[in-house]
């Protein structure tokens, strides 16, 4: 899912690198800095000694309560128990927003586009006998059919993903293809709703998850999910490192049916030349590498039969259809050339593409946005400047008018309306995306993306207009007041991010309702939520919906603190008292600690705050 894991907060149904999987924040780590001088040092010292004595003045200002009294009233007078999380224990992932490398961080709640059924049922949907050649494992099997087959595949699904079933036909379609060609491989299937310990055994946090097991160990399959990309990616893991061309009618084949391929021109088929090549075939997973001595079969390939061997070209079937290597006869030199040109100039964004565009190492991509009867006035200017940035940007085109995946994306993006737009973004990580302004030509284009790769330019973030009222006991923030209301230093700060499409972020409302009720009246600590699908932040990144963070006072200058325990008022309030830099207590009526006192001044407080008990009875 990493990993744009295409609904409001991930665009698109394709998993992330979430990489990917997501990056988990670490509690109390600072961002990145240069290391301070002595002098900088002692100047920040300085700075920040207000921040560093606040939590002392406020815990001299306010009597810590009894953690112990706190919890048996929250439990007596809540109802709540942590025996009723809000979170369902059978999920992968909660909805991913990471503009997904439209990747498989799928949602059981919600699909990445807002439905639960994904792409409709056609034709094409395998029926028993299509899958005659999927094995379909259990956790009662799966171990006995991994120690009897040394290369088997396994796609970890669930029955209710469009995806899955999207992906099905093609999955069964290369089982049968491998199976005909003798490859001695198994292709097999888990139903994770039901076999979820496996699942998790095996790291599953999005649906489909393939996986490709040699001798029992896994490795990611990261290939786009056809028949033809599933069987070339299974036939390369299998196959020699290279294969040796020595007749014409071979060499006409591979021409005519590889999509792409790799042809060296060597003076021997063995020796140190073929194992560099054999080198750098193995660190490129899809791309089928070929040796010969033949000058005719070099003359296929548009090499010149008296030229200097060593020589390597890149043959694709595709405008840009050959591409000559310049550099040292070195394995890492050679993949490094292959990487760069192995894809299109531009590539349109689809379900089948996508795992190609957000898996490739190259991180950073231009988007034209363009409905298809403008796209032809754009697309030249697009490619043109794309030969100037092989190797360093992916350029990506997304048919704006394409219910399925241009309408999604672009609402990911922010892009209303269907006026042709180019935006840089700089992946799932980082997630910074900006706006190209001007007229399209090559030469603005061609700035544009320089500029992006030099990082002078400024990143733009959606947000909702900042709201005139906000007296409810949860806060809203938007992008544009999450500096004011969730980075005040003199605040302790609990965020929920979420979407409005999100099962799992609705069944939580009530329950962070109830402890914002509860923590009402406290002014040191702020309860919080943000739709993630209109705003963003740098300081508020979303790892799923919902995520929960935490600022802590006097430390916003640090990353924040994400709770990940179960979505109950106890466990919350438990993690806010172990976390909260200013120490709180709750105003109740009841208070054992007012009481003891003798005090009016908490019971006139709760009063004035509109404290009342009987709504949570």
């Amino acid at each position: 899912m990493e990993s744009w894991q295409v609904q409001p907060a991930d665009p698109f149904p394709f998993p992330l690198p979430l990489p990917t999987r997501s990056p988990t924040l670490l509690a109390g780590r600072p961002a990145m800095a240069a290391m301070p001088t002595p002098r900088s040092f002692l100047l920040l010292l300085l700075l920040a000694t207000p921040f560093l004595l606040l939590p002392l003045a406020a815990s001299a200002a306010v009597p810590t309560s009894n953690p112990d009294i706190d919890l048996e009233y929250l439990i007596k007078n809540a109802g709540l128990d942590d025996s009723t999380p809000s979170t369902p224990t059978d999920d992968p992932e909660d909805g991913a927003p990471d503009f997904p490398g439209l990747d498989a961080d799928y949602d059981e709640d919600e699909d990445l586009f807002g439905d639960d059924d994904g792409p409709e049922e056609d034709s094409s949907h395998p029926s028993a006998a299509d899958e005659a050649h999927v094995l379909l494992l259990t956790a009662a099997n799966f171990t006995a059919v991994l120690a009897a087959r040394r290369h088997v595949m396994v796609e970890f699904y669930a029955p209710w993903c469009g995806h899955c079933r999207a992906l099905a036909p093609h999955y069964a379609a290369a089982a049968s293809a491998l199976a005909e060609q003798g490859v001695d491989v198994a292709l097999a299937k888990v139903d994770a709703t039901e076999d979820h310990d496996l699942a998790q055994a095996h790291d599953v946090q999005g649906y489909p998850t393939l996986l490709f097991f040699i001798d029992g160990v896994p490795r990611d399959y990261s290939g786009e999910r056809t028949k033809d990309a599933i069987v070339a990616w299974i036939s390369k893991k299998l196959g020699p490192a290279v294969q040796n061309l020595t007749a014409v009618d071979e060499a006409e084949k591979v021409v005519t049916g590889d999509d792409v391929a790799v042809l060296a021109f060597l003076d021997h088929l063995s020796g140190a030349h073929s194992d560099e090549l054999a080198a750098a075939s193995r660190l490129e997973d899809t791309i089928s590498f070929y040796q010969t001595t033949s000058p005719d079969v070099a003359k296929l390939f548009h090499i010149d039969p008296e030229a200097k061997r060593p020589s390597i070209v890149l043959l694709k079937k595709e405008e840009e259809k050959l591409t000559v290597f310049d550099g040292e006869f070195r394995a890492s030199a050679i993949a490094e050339f292959v990487s760069a040109n192995k894809i299109p100039l531009i590539t349109t964004l689809t379900q089948e593409t996508a795992p190609a565009i957000f898996d490739n190492p190259i991180k950073k991509q231009i988007l034209l946005f363009a409905v298809a009867k403008e796209s032809s006035k754009f697309l030249p200017i697009i490619k043109e400047t794309a030969k100037s940035f092989k190797g360093k940007l992916l350029f990506v085109f997304v048919e704006r008018d394409n219910e399925e995946v241009g309408e999604p994306v672009a609402n990911y993006f922010g892009i209303t309306g269907h006026e042709t737009t180019v935006l840089a973004y700089t992946g799932n990580e980082d997630a910074k995306k900006f706006f190209f302004s001007g007229e399209i030509s090559l030469d603005t284009i061609k700035e544009f993306a320089q500029d992006f790769l030099e990082d002078k330019l400024t990143p733009s973030y959606k947000s909702d207009p900042v709201p005139e009222s906000n007296d409810e006991d949860v806060k809203v923030v938007v992008g544009k007041s999450l500096d004011q209301i969730v980075l005040d230093e003199s605040k302790d700060v609990l965020l929920e991010v979420y979407a409005p499409w999100c099962g799992h972020c609705q069944s939580l409302e009530p329950i962070y309702n109830k402890l914002a009720k509860y923590l009402r009246g406290i002014d040191s600590l702020v309860i919080a939520k943000m739709d993630g699908t209109n705003n963003e932040h740098p300081r508020a990144k979303p790892d799923g919906f919902p995520t929960i963070l935490f600022y802590p006072a006097g430390k916003k200058s640090f990353e924040p603190i994400t709770f990940e325990g179960d979505r109950t008022v106890v466990e919350m309030y438990k993690f806010l008292k172990k976390h909260a830099a200013i120490p709180f207590k709750l105003k109740r009526p009841d208070s054992s600690a007012a009481q003891a006192d003798g005090s009016s001044s908490t019971a006139e407080g709760e009063k004035s705050s509109g404290w009342k008990p009987k709504d949570e009875l």
